[in-house]
């Protein structure tokens, strides 16, 4: 995708951590879920922290607003269906995006007209 916007390709990076919807994983004494929120692109994922009443949302949900779903592989649909999963957390959820201000999940409810009746 960065072809598109003229930016050079550098070296493929292996990780040795793989990353899977539902799996929890323990990092400075809290729990990390991973939440598989395919829309914005087919891998986007989100990460909550219940005990922190944290979500860090990426691309997937701004505040006022959710990542572009017309480039490569994104998908309306599916931002849609990620969306639901995200709106049936603890209102009091801290959201921190991947740009742009930090919201709750409250507002969002209330104002963001992409999750209006969920």
């Amino acid at each position: 995708q960065g072809r598109m916007f003229g930016l050079p390709l550098g070296p493929l990076t292996n990780y040795d951590l793989k990353l899977e919807d539902g799996q929890v994983h323990r990092h400075a004494g809290l729990d990390i879920a991973t939440l598989h929120t395919p829309g914005h692109t087919p891998g986007s994922a989100c990460f909550h922290v219940p005990a922190a009443r944290l979500l860090l949302s990426g691309d997937t949900l701004f505040a006022g607003s959710v990542g572009r779903t017309d480039l490569w592989g994104g998908s309306s649909r599916a931002l849609t269906d990620s969306l639901r999963r995200l709106a049936v957390l603890d209102e009091v959820t801290e959201i921190v995006p991947g740009h742009g201000p930090s919201t709750t999940l409250k507002a969002e409810l209330e104002r963001n007209p992409f999750l209006q009746g969920m």
